[in-house]
């Protein structure tokens, strides 16, 4: 199943007609912010909104740049600096394509897959692994478990826009719900569990970041030691009890944590 779902998910989205046309693009020649960030946080907007939608081709700079009465090379700072953020990829006889935004998450206590759909970006999941198996030291230690005592291990593979973005690896106590497979698949586990009458009240969370392995790298479609980034988590419910134990790894190069920070008066 899994190959099965490589091959339909690798496919590229034929290029459309240019659509910055239809865009109010504009310039405020009086603004102190440079004219290439101007129009690069414009195209930058209109890709995190869908108004430019990934695989749709850019007119050529010089087409560009007539349409704003910019340089050439202003234009090309501005796209050059999207195509650095790999919002844009330039392709030999193509042109300038839109690729996938990068997945900004905050850092609250949501689901990715809640969040990939809030944003637009089409999530789905591949289940690699849905199996009841003993509780390693860890995970009984942050389920509040007896060591190799039952646990249900779900492992997931979590595409956006038919890109891999993340390998989900979660446990739960055993007798919580049933986890049936189709339904990992059709939605999210939060989902599954408000579902289920279980309130989620808090959580204690740690993110770091690390490279990819070879078996990492080949799921997620990175190369070999690409950065990762790491979030481990433990889910309490309104009476306090540890009722699941993520440890996930995001491809750096399509995500993003989201910080909020208030200075103390």
């Amino acid at each position: 199943m899994r190959a099965h779902y490589a091959r339909s998910v690798s496919k590229q989205p034929k290029p459309e007609t240019d659509p910055s046309v239809s865009l109010q693009l504009s310039v405020d020649r009086t603004s102190p912010v440079p004219l290439y960030y101007q129009l690069s946080q414009q195209l930058e907007a209109a890709i995190e909104r869908g108004a430019l939608t990934p695989g749709s081709l850019l007119g050529n700079e010089i087409e560009l740049a007539g349409r704003l009465g910019l340089s050439r090379p202003t234009v090309r700072q501005a796209i050059q600096s999207l195509v650095d953020k790999g919002l844009l990829v330039r392709r030999r006889g193509v042109g300038t394509q839109v690729v996938h935004s990068q997945v900004k998450r905050p850092l609250e206590l949501s689901s990715l897959y809640d969040d990939l759909e809030a944003a637009g970006q089409r999530p789905a999941t591949v289940v690699l692994r849905n199996a009841v198996e003993p509780a390693g030291a860890r995970v009984a230690a942050a389920l509040g478990v007896a060591e190799a005592a039952e646990v249900q291990a779900v492992e997931r593979l979590r595409y956006a826009h038919g890109e891999p973005m993340a390998l989900l690896t979660n446990h739960l106590p055993a007798d919580l719900l049933a986890y049936d497979t189709e339904r990992l698949e059709a939605t999210g586990l939060y989902r599954l569990m408000r579902a289920a009458g279980i309130t989620l009240h808090s959580a204690r969370q740690s993110v770091g970041a690390r490279a990819a392995t070879a078996a990492e790298a080949e799921l997620l479609g990175e190369a070999p030691g690409a950065p990762l980034l790491t979030m481990e988590r433990t889910t309490f419910d309104d009476t306090g009890r540890a009722v699941e134990h993520g440890s996930h790894i995001y491809r750096a190069s399509r995500y993003a944590f989201e910080f909020q920070l208030l200075v103390r008066p």
